[in-house]
């Protein structure tokens, strides 16, 4: 009788303790807690458009998240991560101001995003911007994303304008006359340059930024507003394709190919 008493406290304690374990692990999977910015390795925000955001899906595995987005900007460890931290810069159309914000993608075990949450609520209004008050209805055809070949723009391993091929030189003069119609208000271009994961970090960077600099001083010739274009080399950060070897080859550098490419994306109403 004692026997069967010892185990029936026994029993009791462990429901007791898992019911307390698992109330601990619910309250904490409806926290969302943020690391402190300067943990992450940038120390600080990294610019992105606003379009690349606002396409993180609940549903969507880390893949799709990784080509928007990139790594996470924190580290998150290596095993069964749940959750990851980005800091964005977002320009607020004040010249050169802009603001840093926390941004946090939550999955489950499949690896799908379940979630996504900003530090600020108020960060929201920089991938949803509000409409303005007593604005007239009309039709609004941006924010727009042009996505353009790199290998199609610049020759290989070049990016001064010299090194503009003719037929992309075609596409940004039809990319600028499109956006300078009187009808077109623009708030921002944001050029990105992106390579592939040949050769040194900082070799990619430069590269990327400076293919950037260079299509962003050319619509800038073009006509456009200069304080409303900006530029930013992504180096090899946000690959769209992953490619096995690390031989340098003809069949390497073709695969990569679509890694290496030059984004526009274009705030503004029409």
């Amino acid at each position: 009788m004692r026997h069967s008493s010892s185990n029936f406290r026994r029993a009791l304690c462990i429901s007791v303790l898992y019911c307390m374990s698992f109330s601990a692990t619910a309250a904490d999977a409806g926290e969302t807690n943020f690391p402190a910015l300067d943990s992450s390795y940038l120390k600080t925000g990294d610019f992105i458009g606003p379009d690349h955001v606002k396409r993180v899906r609940p549903g969507q595995h880390k893949d799709q998240v990784r080509r928007e987005l990139g790594n996470p900007h924190f580290s998150e460890g290596i095993f069964n991560v749940r959750e990851w931290d980005y800091a964005f810069n977002f320009y607020t159309g004040k010249g050169n101001e802009y603001v840093t914000c926390q941004f946090k993608v939550k999955f489950d075990s499949d690896n799908r995003a379940t979630s996504t949450h900003w530090k600020d609520p108020d960060c929201e209004k920089y991938i949803n911007p509000p409409p303005a008050k007593d604005a007239p209805m009309i039709e609004k055809v941006l924010p727009r994303r042009v996505e353009l070949g790199a290998d199609g723009l610049f020759a290989f391993g070049k990016s001064d304008l010299g090194n503009l091929d003719p037929a992309g030189r075609s596409k940004l003069d039809d990319l600028a006359n499109r956006l300078k119609q009187d009808e077109v208000k623009l708030s921002s271009v944001v050029v990105t340059g992106h390579t592939d994961r040949i050769g040194s970090e900082e070799a990619n960077l430069a590269l990327s930024q400076a293919r950037a600099d260079t299509i962003r001083n050319y619509l800038i010739q073009k006509g456009l507003d200069g304080r409303l274009v900006r530029a930013y080399g992504a180096g090899k950060a946000k690959p769209v394709v992953q490619c096995p070897g690390q031989k340098l080859t003809p069949q390497l550098v073709q695969c990569l190919q679509p890694n290496r490419r030059i984004e526009i994306e274009i705030v503004g109403e029409q």
